[in-house]
């Protein structure tokens, strides 16, 4: 347990955040819209994705030599 001499205590991280957000209050929100940008997809759709994996053309291995038969 903390003592009561520690029960305070609030680090220097802790306060600059909390400056941070009472000069920007809308801080949180636009890390929000910045994360749905950039992270939250949509659904999958399986039949689309399987009919684009059916559609695929198989490429050779190394497709700048030809092939010699």
């Amino acid at each position: 347990m903390f003592s009561k001499q520690h029960y305070n205590y609030e680090s220097e991280a802790t306060k600059f955040i909390s400056e941070l957000k009472q000069k920007n209050p809308n801080l949180e929100a636009s890390q929000r819209e910045g994360r749905a940008l950039l992270w939250d997809k949509a659904p999958i759709d399986l039949d689309q994705m399987d009919r684009t994996n059916a559609s695929r053309v198989q490429q050779q291995a190394y497709p700048y030599q030809n092939k010699v038969r």
